[in-house]
């Protein structure tokens, strides 16, 4: 009978040829899990290459190869005529209480060591991103109809025109020529009043509040969230220890005057003022003062998502808060990720002159910089006006799209989902009818693989209400009404 390695079962060695990685590294990770772990004990002898070879059904050069590289990193003592021997003393190995044992690779409590930041911000908060496109997902962009070919034009001109420098580390606030051209976009296109300086380029609206949470928020101070709202804004400022006031929403937008008679003292203001995640209303002009006054004289921070304020479609785009703010108390995020497309990692943040210098030093000690060339790639695309164009296109698809889910809604599920706002934006909040929970819904709905989510948990004071959260902006007029078909057929089980 020949000899195995003491203390691990042949199973738990055994590579998966279908594994993905290769034969001879799975064959060194499992062997250094036993040696680690004390499953293998020092000074124990493994079995020769040629039987363990013949034993896992695997060529003796993967055996080889394993062995090879434990030895080379001091796991193994290799000897001719004298086999190999764990070389790993006792007193160095992983304690058994944390170690990995073969068939447990993550020996560790997921929140083991963390700090109190860290627990909060490890907290499952946000839904998980489809990795596919499916008709429901709220804010997924039409990537059908991206001009593929433009893009990657500009990706190739770019990448021809970068020179050594641009090998270099980048700018902590962003490529100039982009910044210049943001700036531009939104002073024509928002109402945005900024010089480039004042425009940080970052990787998403979520980089972007964490950011501003770091930097402008301490422990215990009090936030204004809008009730519902963005889970994603939560979970930013909850991680960072704030203390978030769920201020409500009705037809006008955030109730200010509730804000200020339940956190009076709030440091900052998170809104969605051009449409209101997840209602689609649109903070009026009276509570947009009235926002900005109170800031002013509680010296108070407004943080102004502007996410899909581009996708309006009975009139133009309202101006943003930030062109009204003369005290220099709003910040200004946008994202080119719900744009363009997801994976391009492409968003801004207009903060005060009086900021600048701070978050971009802030910047530069979290992720040091935006990757040049997809900057550089976006400001040739702004620049030639592609993307105004790209926006030009998209509203139109979108009022198409709009329109087909809202007629299918009517059609299908009419008494059962009454749609809300929807004036504006690349989704449509639906309420439930009563006694109808939004939670049983989405989970007949997930094998389907609809993309719809639930209302109730943008919920964190009041009573929740019974939702679904309805994208339109990615499916075709004929996948959406399909879709609408199939989740009416989900509605009683």
């Amino acid at each position: 009978m020949p000899k195995r390695a003491a203390g691990v079962p042949l199973p738990f060695l055994q590579p998966d040829a279908g594994g993905g990685e290769p034969l001879h590294r799975q064959l060194y990770e499992r062997l250094r899990e036993a040696i680690l772990s004390g499953a293998l004990a020092p000074r124990s002898r493994l079995p020769s290459t040629r039987t363990l070879s013949r034993e896992l059904g695997v060529s003796r050069g993967t055996v080889e190869g394993a062995f090879a590289q434990l030895d080379a990193e001091g796991f193994l003592e290799r000897r001719v005529g004298s086999g190999s021997v764990v070389a790993l003393p006792e007193h160095a190995r992983l304690p058994r209480s944390v170690a990995a044992t073969p068939g447990r690779r993550n020996g560790v409590p997921a929140r083991s060591g963390l700090s109190r930041r860290g627990q909060r911000l490890s907290r499952d908060v946000l839904p998980p991103e489809p990795r596919d496109v499916q008709p429901f997902t709220p804010c997924l962009p039409a990537l059908d109809l991206f001009p593929t070919r433009l893009w990657g034009r500009a990706v190739a001109k770019q990448a021809r025109l970068l020179g050594p420098e641009s090998m270099t580390a980048g700018e902590s606030a962003g490529f100039r020529p982009l910044r210049e051209a943001i700036a531009a976009h939104l002073g024509t296109a928002r109402g945005v009043r900024c010089a480039w300086r004042q425009v940080l380029v970052l990787a998403s609206t979520q980089q972007a509040l964490d950011l501003s949470a770091r930097l402008l928020l301490d422990e215990g101070d009090p936030v204004w969230l809008e009730e519902p709202g963005y889970l994603g804004a939560r979970a930013a400022f909850e991680s960072s220890g704030a203390r978030v006031f769920p201020v409500p929403v009705d037809a006008e937008g955030l109730r200010v005057e509730v804000g200020t008679r339940r956190a009076p003292g709030a440091r900052l203001a998170y809104v969605t003022p051009s449409h209101q995640y997840p209602l689609g209303v649109t903070l009026s002009l009276s509570r947009r003062l009235a926002l900005l006054e109170w800031a002013r004289a509680a010296s108070a921070w407004v943080f102004e998502d502007d996410y899909d304020s581009e996708f309006r479609y009975a009139t133009r785009p309202l101006a943003a808060i930030q062109g009204l703010d003369v005290a220099g108390r709003v910040l200004y995020a946008g994202t080119f990720n719900k744009v363009m497309f997801p994976s391009l990692r492409l968003a801004f943040l207009v903060v005060p002159e009086a900021l600048v210098d701070a978050f971009t030093a802030a910047r530069a000690a979290t992720d040091g910089h935006a990757p040049l060339l997809s900057q550089a790639a976006m400001a040739h695309f702004m620049e030639a006006g592609h993307y105004a164009a790209h926006l030009r296109q998209m509203r139109l698809a979108y009022a198409e799209r709009r329109d087909a889910l809202l007629d299918a809604l009517r059609r299908e599920a009419g008494g059962w989902l009454r749609p809300g706002a929807a004036e504006a934006g690349m989704h449509v909040t639906t309420f439930l009818a009563s006694g109808a929970r939004d939670e049983d819904v989405v989970r007949r709905a997930e094998s389907k693989r609809l993309g719809a989510r639930r209302l109730s948990p943008l919920y964190l004071g009041r009573a929740a209400e019974q939702g679904l959260v309805l994208g339109f902006s990615g499916a075709s007029p004929a996948g959406l009404r399909a879709a609408v078909r199939v989740l009416t057929r989900l509605r009683d089980g």
